[in-house]
């Protein structure tokens, strides 16, 4: 008489080896194996194949067919609706890139940085910008840009 770890030990690379070629899956395979040697030994049914190893490979394999069987009715939901809202992470990220672009504001000459402020944040036009701080307009033009590329390029912040 068999006790379960001799049965175990005498069958479970076979039955691995089996449900690894069935399955094309490590963790699957082991699942499958495992599973089999609980029914084998849980079973009251009597043995209608010629050997052991053969009725071990027979309750795998149906247990890998049920598995398929499931994996059909299964329904891999699109992600249509996704959240809209930004996660932590990415909250956190915007949070330190402005922290950055609000220190690399503060080391600017005030002129520039009210330009950019005015232009980026207000949405002034340039001719607007360029009578609130007293300058020409090319030269409102040239503070706004000269910071959109430092900030574009990362350069000195």
């Amino acid at each position: 008489m068999l006790n379960f770890q001799d049965l175990y030990e005498s069958y479970a690379a076979d039955v691995y080896r089996f449900a690894f070629w069935l399955s094309g899956d490590v963790y699957e395979a082991e699942d499958i194996t495992s599973e089999t040697f609980i029914r084998a030994w849980a079973s009251n049914n009597p043995i209608r194949t010629e050997t052991l190893k053969a009725y071990l490979f027979t309750i795998s394999r149906h247990i890998y067919l049920e598995r398929l069987r499931k994996r059909k009715r299964e329904v891999i939901l699109k992600d249509t609706h996704s959240d809209p809202n930004p996660g932590p992470d990415k909250l956190t990220e915007y949070r330190l890139e402005i922290q950055r672009i609000k220190n690399f504001l503060q080391t600017l000459p005030e002129i520039d940085r009210a330009a950019f402020i005015l232009h980026v944040q207000h949405k002034l036009p340039y001719d607007e910008i360029a009578r609130i701080l007293t300058i020409s307009l090319s030269t409102a033009k040239v503070k706004v840009h000269r910071i959109r590329k430092k900030l574009l390029y990362k350069e000195d912040y």
